[in-house]
């Protein structure tokens, strides 16, 4: 594991932001280019910054990452993600407030700290290394878009 860069030490726990946004079926996912998690698919997301909302995090971060905007309809769930060392003191936590929603403009394409970003199927998420818990998130996140529709 790699050490905590000094913009990222404690205080823990950091609040952050991630959103499961949708184009029909398909879920908006961004391959991570830095730890942790380096390479591995997930939601878009990132921290929140000092006087900033979560809801506007989330809709910063999904800009600045993916060069979408959605129309994010509520929280779905709020996660930890806490790691530890391999000494086991404590590398990282952060508290994650996870949001929901549909595509509204822009094309998918990677910026920020986003080494990829496509749009999958259900059907495709076994196939990719993702973060884990994010198939439960995406899943739930699906259901509840699916239940709101008209």
């Amino acid at each position: 594991m790699t050490d905590v860069d000094s913009e990222q030490s404690g205080p823990w726990p950091k609040p952050g932001v991630s959103a499961a946004v949708f184009d029909g079926p398909r879920v908006l996912l961004v391959q991570r280019a830095k730890p942790p998690f380096q390479d591995a698919w997930s939601l878009p997301g990132g921290h929140i910054h000092p006087g900033e909302t979560a809801l506007a995090a989330a809709e910063r971060e999904l800009l600045e990452e993916t060069h979408i905007r959605a129309d994010l309809e509520g929280v779905l769930d709020v996660r930890d993600v806490i790691l530890y060392r391999e000494d086991g003191t404590l590398d990282r936590h952060y508290v994650i407030t996870v949001f929901f929603g549909r595509w509204r403009e822009g094309e998918a394409r990677p910026a920020s700290d986003a080494r990829d970003v496509r749009w999958a199927g259900l059907d495709e998420l076994d196939g990719l290394n993702v973060t884990e818990g994010a198939q439960s998130v995406i899943r739930a996140a699906l259901s509840r878009l699916q239940a709101a529709a008209p």
